[in-house]
C-alpha cells in the first residue's frame, strides 16, 4: 500500500476510531528521523495507539528488522491490528499490556519510540535506558509540559548523551468558502537521544 522508502504515510490512509490517538503525519517524519532506523534493527514502538509509528518503523527496518508494538488498551491494539493488515505488514508483533512489565520480555532494542503512557513516561524510560543497546537511540513525543519536564530530568539523570528538543507547531490547510486557510494543530515536543 505505502510503497515508498521515505516516511510520511498520509493521516487519511490509516484505520481511525475515536479515542486512540494517532502521531500526525509530520510529527512523525520527524520522530521516525531522529531515530536514525537502518535495516535488521529491533524497535519498540510503546503507547502504539493506531499503529502508525510502528508501520513507518517497519517499513525503516524491512524483513530483517523487527517492530515491538505496545499498548495498555485493547482498541488501541486492534486498530493497529486493523493497519498493519491494511498495509500488509508483517515484521510488527503488538503486545497488549502495560508497557511497565511488558518491556522486560522483549529483546534489547536499537531504537525506541515512547508515545502515550498514562503519566508513567519517565519510569518507561528508566526501563526502556535498561533494554536499549549502546549508541541506541529513544525518541519520546510529549505534549504536556509536566511530561517534557519529566523526561528531560530523568534523561539527563540516566547520561544520555546528544539530547535534542524540538518542538513541532504544524498548520494544514483547509478550504473554505472563499479560499484557504490554516488550521493550527497542538504544538508536540519530541525529545531524542543517544545511550552512551
Amino acid at each position: 500500500m505505502w510503497k515508498h522508502s521515505t516516511p510520511g504515510i498520509p493521516d487519511e490512509l490509516f484505520e481511525r476510531v475515536e479515542d486512540v490517538p494517532i502521531t500526525k503525519e509530520e510529527v512523525r517524519v520527524i520522530q521516525i528521523s531522529k531515530a536514525r532506523l537502518s535495516p535488521g534493527q529491533i524497535v519498540y514502538d510503546i503507547g502504539c495507539g493506531s499503529g502508525s509509528i510502528s508501520i513507518e518503523a517497519s517499513h525503516q527496518v524491512g524483513s530483517a528488522g523487527k517492530v515491538f508494538s505496545i499498548d495498555i488498551d485493547p482498541n488501541a491494539v486492534e486498530l493497529t491490528k486493523k493497519n498493519l493488515s491494511k498495509f500488509q505488514v508483517s515484521n510488527v508483533s503488538v503486545i497488549l499490556g502495560n508497557a511497565m512489565q511488558k518491556i522486560n520480555e522483549l529483546p534489547v532494542a536499537d531504537a525506541i519510540f515512547i508515545g502515550g503512557t498514562g503519566g508513567e513516561t519517565s519510569e518507561i524510560v528508566k526501563l526502556c535506558e535498561a533494554k536499549l543497546k549502546q549508541g541506541g537511540r529513544i525518541v519520546i513525543g510529549t505534549i504536556l509540559i509536566e511530561t517534557l519536564y519529566s523526561v528531560l530530568n530523568i534523561i539527563e539523570k540516566l547520561k544520555f548523551s546528544s539530547i535534542d528538543i524540538t518542538q513541532v507547531t504544524i498548520s494544514k490547510s483547509k478550504k473554505t468558502s472563499t479560499g484557504t486557510m490554516f488550521l493550527a494543530r497542538n504544538p508536540v515536543t519530541i525529545i531524542s537521544a543517544t545511550k552512551i
